[in-house]
């Protein structure tokens, strides 16, 4: 990371989780990053910008809104997104907040539609847009539709249509603000309504629906290829195997880190598996030992069977030539 920072010239900081290998809680964005990232933005120099290296599965929308603002607060526009491999979701909503979005030809981002637990609110609105427009179609319907249906309440359907609402707007707000500033009138909506569609799954994709970099250019977003720069390429890509190395190998699950080495890892708590004692066999030390201090009791699992030695057979006769 330091290399990475002596080559570009701007502040680094890496926020990866271990998703991939790992199914904890907290892997995912939520409200206490921010702490992360108060630790690594303390003593750099602002003026530099940032290049914010992501790997994450996404997460909390409000959590994500709260950061990205901390965020722009400290950095202003200046602010550029490095993905290696995979930020969805909420991951998706900070690199969009972003002046551009450095991807491979392996790189994705992903709709940032929110979700309740496996709900995805646009897709349960679109199904019950989908059961109202059938039933008044034809009143039979509500046979097949009344089982689904009965089980929604309308306070969720609500829930659903603000979350949506909350996240299409900040994505708009974000791109005007930012990558798409110097867009302006007429060009500057339709980009942002070509982006919104696909982001925002208006068009009914799953919410884990991989968006690589050629299509996330196509679309209008200010992409970056990271393979037009091989030793770049190199530098972050290094980076990033260091990083899925350690979460698949050891504790940690997510690691916020800078270029100055100030960093903040949650790492898994070990557990402590209880044997009862009734499980464990007394152990007698052997004549001549020494004494176990007092209040202690050796105790070690059952001697192993012994087997009887078996009667030597005679051989058989081989039978053929040689």
């Amino acid at each position: 990371m330091k290399k990475l920072f002596d080559y570009t010239g701007r502040n680094v900081i890496a926020y990866y989780s271990g998703f991939l290998t790992k199914s904890i809680n907290g892997m995912e964005v939520n409200d206490e990053d921010k702490n992360a990232f108060m630790l690594c933005i303390n003593e750099l120099e602002r003026d530099k910008g940032l290049d914010l290296i992501l790997h994450t599965p996404g997460g909390d929308s409000q959590a994500t809104l709260s950061l990205v603002d901390y965020l722009r607060s400290m950095f202003g526009a200046d602010m550029r997104a490095i993905v290696p491999q995979i930020a969805m979701s909420a991951g998706t909503m900070i690199a969009c907040s972003c002046r551009s979005i450095v991807m491979g030809k392996h790189s994705s981002l992903g709709p940032v539609d929110p979700q309740f637990g496996h709900i995805a609110a646009a897709n349960l609105l679109s199904e019950v847009r989908r059961a109202r427009d059938e039933i008044l179609a034809d009143h039979r319907n509500a046979l097949f539709w009344n089982p689904i249906l009965s089980r929604i309440t309308p306070s969720f359907i609500e829930r659903c249509e603000l979350a949506v609402a909350d996240s299409n707007e900040f994505l708009e707000a974000t791109l005007r603000e930012n990558m798409l500033s110097d867009l302006k009138g007429a060009e500057q909506d339709s980009t942002v309504e070509k982006i919104k569609e696909v982001f925002a799954n208006n068009i009914g994709k799953a919410h884990n629906t991989h968006i690589p970099a050629k299509q996330c250019a196509a679309l209008g977003l200010k992409i970056e290829e990271l393979e037009a720069d091989q030793t770049f390429q190199d530098l972050v890509l290094t980076i990033h195997h260091c990083y899925m190395h350690t979460l698949a190998n050891t504790a940690a699950f997510k690691i916020t880190e800078n270029h100055l080495g100030r960093a903040l890892v949650k790492q898994q708590a070990s557990q402590v598996v209880e044997v009862p004692m009734s499980q464990l066999v007394p152990f007698e030390m052997p004549s001549g030992s020494p004494p176990p201090s007092q209040g202690s009791e050796m105790l070690s699992p059952p001697p192993l069977p012994t087997k009887e030695p078996r009667a030597e057979r005679p051989r058989a006769a081989r039978v053929g030539s040689g």
